[in-house]
């Protein structure tokens, strides 16, 4: 459960933003969008694979 304290006198708006910024940390979103789809663990660690790769090529490409 989110719980949000509201200063006397704070916008609506604001409370809405802090709740949204909140809610977004959790990760419950991002979990039920992955939940929508089954993904084989191969096509997982592939992905995870080339984004090593892709970060490892920034880092170099830095140096």
């Amino acid at each position: 459960m989110i719980i949000v304290p509201v200063k006397e006198g704070e916008n609506i708006e604001k409370a809405l933003k802090k709740f949204k910024r909140k809610f977004e940390k959790t990760g419950v979103v991002k979990e039920v969008r992955a939940r929508q789809a089954f993904i084989k663990p191969s096509i997982t660690k592939r992905k995870q694979k080339i984004c090593a790769v892709y970060v490892q090529q920034l880092k170099q490409a830095e140096e």
